[in-house]
């Protein structure tokens, strides 16, 4: 009867266990453990020949009185065996039918841990191009243990991979006026300085791993990417990376909430919590913290308090982010401005759900009124099979390409090159394949679409069931995306024999189209600058606001 009852438990355990993870035991890896700032270090080898340092804890648990507290370091004696993914940070969880479901994760206020892979045999003082990411999902959702954003790809090419988890929602960017009370003059910021501590640590210590610290660059995507640039901008993290690259998007130029304001959503959050102070705040259950937050991804509609993400503070952020640039107060670093063909489509969800000729005159009317004829000849469709690409364009020109295109601006005035990418491959679905938030018979290179080119990830995508029949195309494509960022990590510039790219200037108005080829393309100047002076009278949501941001 035991020896049955410890085999029924066995069969559950495994039958519970995420799908897309292999039973693999920890495997010494020769010359460990290293010797870091925090203490030894143990990885485990995979598989693949490549080594990996899973759920490195690069900063103390945030808990007790360090909720809401800027990250302390992290100190440990003995050996730290780092062979498995820490806890993403607290978070409504995925529903089990979407795109970015790879298995369920631990959740827990105890997570800012780090991943790292290291090519094999990578050793200290082996001078490699290290690549940094910042996960996206609009500053409520996102882990680095996501397995579409692994590097053993990235490894496996040659260069270290790093990401972390940080903060996020209300745990991550709550200012109040008893926090800034408590911490000289400013709060909130949080998960911003989360990555700023990773940056540190990995800057310290990625020697030790076979890394370069002089050759970091940082990458992230969607709310990842305006991380990137919050670490452009704030003081604490200069020096700790050569170039950037930011996918969907890059933007220098956006409003960002001022501490004051903040503060004011702090105490309503406060009084939607129903608690006296601060001191009840940080004892209250973190699930009841994410259940008062507002939340509109991965298919849910919970009304609660909206925090912002990163802040104007004083400290973290000390001005606006257009006035920091006018002063050239930022890290001169070269930048990737990455975006979409499909991507976010704010004010513009009346076009790009059109699917005829009249359904798009009809909402270019809606939107533009006496001005829509002009708007039509500069984005016509002439025949139904013409909407869908042209309401997309229209779109980006209004977004994501103005506003890469303003980066490149803005950074050539400091003399500092900036390199654009339109990514536009459609992935290959499986015929009838159904995904509860994608139309895959009519969604385009969406949101995230990139992602697993850059990083090599593609697989993942059919670690659970099958969704996708890559091709060598998706394959070549990827290959030659991976050699752009490790090349921009090594040199500063993704310019490769295998992938030319030629940087932005006011003489080379283009953009690098990654899609069903690889060519340059010009921007459409006049038409940018057409929509850039004629905001539209009725501005549509975004269908596909719902989807997951990252």
């Amino acid at each position: 009867m035991r020896n049955r009852l410890r085999q029924l438990i066995t069969t559950l355990a495994i039958a519970s266990a995420p799908v897309a993870l292999s039973a693999q035991g920890m495997n010494p890896i020769a010359g460990d453990p290293l010797n870091t700032t925090s203490g030894k270090l143990a990885g485990t080898a995979l598989g693949s020949g490549v080594n990996a340092y899973l759920g490195i804890p690069y900063a103390a648990p945030p808990v007790g009185d360090l909720r809401w507290a800027a990250p302390q370091p992290m100190k440990w004696n003995g050996v730290w065996n780092a062979d498995r993914k820490g806890a993403e940070c607290m978070q409504v969880l995925r529903p089990h039918d979407i795109n970015h479901y790879f298995g369920e994760e631990a959740s827990g206020e105890n997570c800012l841990f780090m991943n790292i892979w290291t090519p094999a045999g990578a050793k200290p003082g082996a001078k490699l191009p290290v690549i940094v990411f910042i996960y996206g999902g609009g500053y409520t959702i996102g882990s680095s243990g996501m397995p579409n954003y692994g590097g053993e790809a990235v490894a496996k090419s040659g260069a270290i991979f790093v990401n972390f988890n940080y903060r996020v929602g209300a745990l991550g960017f709550l200012a109040h006026p008893e926090l800034s009370k408590e911490q000289g003059g400013h709060s909130g910021n949080y998960g911003t300085m989360d990555q700023t501590a990773a940056l540190k640590w990995v800057h310290d210590n990625i020697a030790q791993f076979g890394g370069d610290p002089d050759k970091v660059v940082i990458s992230g995507q969607s709310a990842g990417a305006r991380s990137v640039a919050t670490q452009i901008f704030t003081p604490e993290a200069r020096g700790l990376f050569k170039a950037a690259m930011m996918s969907s998007g890059c933007n220098f130029r956006s409003a960002t909430v001022g501490l004051s304001e903040a503060e004011q959503i702090g105490v309503k959050f406060q009084q939607r919590l129903g608690a006296a102070d601060l001191a009840a705040m940080r004892n209250m259950p973190a699930d009841k913290i994410v259940g008062a937050q507002a939340e509109n991804q991965l298919g849910l509609s919970v009304s609660g308090v909206r925090v912002a993400g990163p802040i104007i503070d004083g400290k973290v952020l000390p001005k606006p982010l257009p006035e920091m640039m006018a002063e050239g107060n930022f890290a001169k670093v070269p930048i990737i401005a990455s975006f979409n063909e499909d991507d976010m489509s704010f004010g513009f969800g009346a076009l790009t759900k059109a699917s005829t000729v009249a359904e798009y005159t009809a909402a270019a009317n809606t939107m533009y009124g006496a001005n829509a004829a002009e708007f039509l000849k500069l984005y016509p469709a002439k025949t139904d099979a013409d909407v869908w690409k042209v309401a997309r364009r229209a779109a980006q020109d209004a977004g994501f390409a103005n506003n890469a295109r303003g980066c490149a601006i803005d950074e050539a005035k400091a003399g500092v090159p900036t390199f654009i990418d339109l990514y536009s491959r459609k992935h290959p679905y499986v015929p009838g394949v159904k995904i509860a938030d994608q139309n895959t018979a009519t969604i385009g290179a969406y949101h995230t679409a990139d992602i697993p080119y850059w990083f090599g990830t593609q697989d993942t995508y059919n670690s659970l069931r099958p969704t996708r029949n890559w091709t060598e195309w998706d394959r070549t494509l990827s290959k030659q995306m991976m050699g752009a960022l490790i090349a921009m990590a090594e040199t500063g510039s993704p310019n490769t024999a295998a992938m030319p790219w030629a940087q932005w200037s006011a003489k080379n108005e283009t953009m690098l189209v990654l899609g069903d080829k690889v060519a340059p393309e010009k921007f459409n100047l006049a038409g940018q600058a057409w929509l850039a002076a004629n905001p539209p009278k009725v501005a549509a949501p975004d269908p596909a606001t719902g989807r997951p941001r990252d």
